[in-house]
């Protein structure tokens, strides 16, 4: 065949060893075995009903049309209303644009500020996707780790040291996956001071906003940052929706309206019986406040059952649907480790190094179970932490 582009196929797969744990795990669950599956971040529970019954009285309703590129009136409005209460900035439908799902409104966000050559600072731990998300624009990254031993909190002089030039944008991801981490507000303050003193966007991911362990600090609160903030935000942590696929991008009015164009050659609108549905989910806010108490009580859960283990460590977790566990005086290796817990204990987690170099030595459990299930898979972990360190010594 022809030569395909180089913006494809320079796209490569992230986190590829993590991801062989979790498929490992996954075709042997699948085979019948008693696999404890902690490694993917999708709920254990159905979209609320309420939300389903409004999409099938859409369908019904012949609402199988198309909609307006940036979302329909009424979805605009909603969402607007939600970064409203997201970002403790009062926001406008034209300030918000629909996108299908969080991914397409980071793609939006960082087509939007960023030119070929161009380069971005990624603060990681970072979700997977991130930095192919930067290749796919022609646009090249400096990852700047967040140390461990802060709980992942993200230094700004480190941040400085990785400017560049031709730098334009920085991505930040708060409550955070896969560290659970939340950002602090003094942190996110000298953020907020090197965009600034820099002239740099700052995107910045909050879809997990409903589910951190306290107050919930948008970096577009801060002064002078409205102008230069895109937020990325979805409806599938928040409303249980993670199959419906609709996100949306909140930014200054004018960048909002350039990005209308990208919808034009990607998306060309979103279903409009879908549309609906989420505009009755965001107005009555289903399930939010229930989703949000059952990862609490989880976190709770999880966090009680590991505590006094010896050896391992809890670092950020205060929030979203993950907990970070330190392993490394147990096995520096953090993929051999999960790999071991795999075959002996049955249970598969996400090694951290998956995520950056960050994460290095820890692993990354999935609170997407039932609590009972999250209590066995403690015991095996202790079992198996125990067992591990006998065998080494």
């Amino acid at each position: 065949m022809p030569r395909p582009s180089s913006r494809i196929s320079g796209i490569v797969p992230s986190g590829k060893d993590g991801w062989e744990v979790h498929f490992a795990a996954w075709t042997r669950k699948e085979a019948g075995e008693d696999i404890i599956m902690l490694s993917v971040g999708d709920h254990d529970f159905d979209t609320p009903s309420e939300t389903i019954e409004a999409c099938v009285a859409a369908v019904r309703g012949s609402n199988h049309h198309y909609t307006p590129l940036p979302g329909l009136p009424r979805l605009r409005k909603a969402m607007a209303a939600a970064s409203s209460a997201c970002t403790g900035v009062e926001t406008t439908p034209d300030q918000v644009i629909a996108t299908p799902g969080g991914q397409a409104a980071l793609y939006a966000a960082v087509q939007a500020v960023l030119d070929q050559g161009d380069h971005a600072i990624v603060v990681a731990p970072y979700y997977a996707t991130y930095p192919n998300t930067f290749s796919a624009a022609g646009a090249s990254f400096t990852v700047v780790e967040t140390p461990a031993e802060d709980g992942f909190q993200p230094h700004a002089d480190m941040i400085r040291a990785a400017l560049r030039p031709n730098t334009r944008a920085i991505l930040i991801n708060t409550p955070n996956n896969p560290t659970g981490a939340v950002y602090s507000r003094e942190r996110l303050e000298q953020l907020a001071e090197v965009c600034r003193e820099h002239d740099l966007w700052l995107l910045s991911d909050e879809v997990y906003w409903t589910l951190g362990g306290g107050e919930h600090v948008s970096p577009r609160s801060l002064p002078g940052m409205a102008e230069r903030t895109l937020v990325i935000n979805s409806m599938s942590k928040s409303h249980g929706m993670t199959g419906w696929r609709m996100g949306w991008l909140t930014g200054p009015q004018e960048m909002i309206s350039l990005l209308v164009n990208l919808n034009l050659v990607t998306t060309y609108g979103l279903p409009a019986f879908i549309s609906i549905a989420c505009s009755e989910a965001l107005e009555n806010r289903y399930g939010v406040k229930e989703i949000a108490e059952r990862y609490a009580a989880r976190r709770t859960v999880l966090l009680d059952a590991v505590r006094g283990m010896n050896d391992v460590t809890v670092r950020g977790s205060e929030g979203g649907m993950y907990v970070m566990l330190d392993i490394s005086a147990v096995e520096p290796d953090d993929e051999k480790f999960a790999w071991a817990l795999l075959e002996r204990e049955k249970v598969g987690v996400m090694p951290g190094s998956s995520f950056g170099e960050a994460a290095a030595g820890h692993i990354r459990i999935s609170l997407c179970q039932p609590e009972p299930v999250l209590q066995e898979a403690a015991l095996r972990l202790r079992r198996f932490a125990s067992s591990y360190r006998r065998e080494a010594a």
